[in-house]
């Protein structure tokens, strides 16, 4: 039975490597490098979630640090992105903030960009919270916000206030129907609609989806609001839309998550919408044809 799970481990490993760099940093580095050498940004990250060993959390940190460190060296031009829940938002707020600072210190340093991701709803404010507090005293730090969430809208209004980065995504978690939007129909509406008030209010942001047509409505919006924004990819997925985006001047970037954790990512990453069974599925198959 143990032999069976391994073997089957392998075998979805080796299709989760089109969407995952692998389980080391080098993996990350080296897919990162890929990127940079057609003409895409990165975001590395590293999975796992929900840490309560602050030796867990410890290594975590030690990675990220790594990275920030690594990218000149690498000659590559990247991002991180962090989860609160695997630096210490699941020990207290006080270690979350202590470790964050410490990335933070090393970004500032390395001049790279920080991304603060946003998990499941019940860590919303928390998230919001620590962006506010380090956005004051770091420039170069975004946070995701999920178009999923009926709160979104006030959510994005309050933080564009304060001028600050958004990467508006879709949301990955399951929620509550009093709290989400549940239908794909809805989903998509309300990030159009959020997308919209990105392009007439804000400063930097990101349009982070692998929708087709949400993505040509972005590319009209800028033609009306020309602001300063990416498009945001999974790494190995819409690989055919990305050189005609950066033929068209757009900035694409890349999100490369990396590490041991890769099968609950990956799993959440198909449960997440029905047609990412089937983007997946033809990624894959382009993959094999190149």
């Amino acid at each position: 039975m143990v032999i069976g799970t391994e073997l089957m481990e392998k075998v979805l490993f080796k299709i989760a490597k089109l969407w995952i760099a692998g389980k080391t940093i080098d993996d990350a580095l080296i897919s990162a490098k890929e990127a940079y050498q057609f003409g895409r940004h990165a975001i590395i990250n590293k999975l796992g979630e929900y840490h309560t060993s602050k030796k867990e959390i410890n290594e975590t940190m030690q990675e990220y640090q790594k990275i920030v460190k690594s990218f000149k060296k690498w000659n590559i031009r990247g991002a991180i992105s962090v989860k609160p829940t695997q630096i210490g938002l699941s020990i207290s707020q006080k270690e979350y903030y202590n470790n964050f600072e410490k990335i933070i210190h090393d970004a500032s340093i390395s001049h790279v960009f920080v991304w603060l991701d946003m998990e499941s709803s019940e860590h919303t404010d928390d998230t919001i919270e620590i962006y506010n507090t380090f956005f004051s005293k770091y420039e170069r730090l975004g946070i995701a916000l999920q178009a999923n969430l009926k709160r979104t809208e006030n959510d994005l209004h309050d933080l564009l206030e304060i001028g600050a980065k958004i990467r508006l995504i879709k949301g990955a978690y399951r929620e509550n129907a009093r709290i989400s939007f549940k239908t794909k129909k809805d989903v998509d509406y309300n990030y159009v609609k959020l997308m919209k008030i990105l392009f007439k209010k804000g400063n930097e942001f990101a349009i982070a989806t692998h929708d087709v047509k949400i993505i040509q409505k972005a590319q009209y919006l800028s033609k009306k609001y020309p602001k300063k924004f990416e498009f945001q990819f999974l790494k190995g997925l819409r690989e055919e839309l990305k050189p005609d985006l950066i033929k068209k001047k757009f900035v694409v970037s890349d999100y490369i998550p990396y590490g041991v954790n890769w099968l609950p990512y990956s799993i959440r990453r198909i449960k997440e919408r029905k047609r990412n069974i089937l983007l997946l599925g033809s990624s894959l198959i382009q993959s094999h044809r190149v």
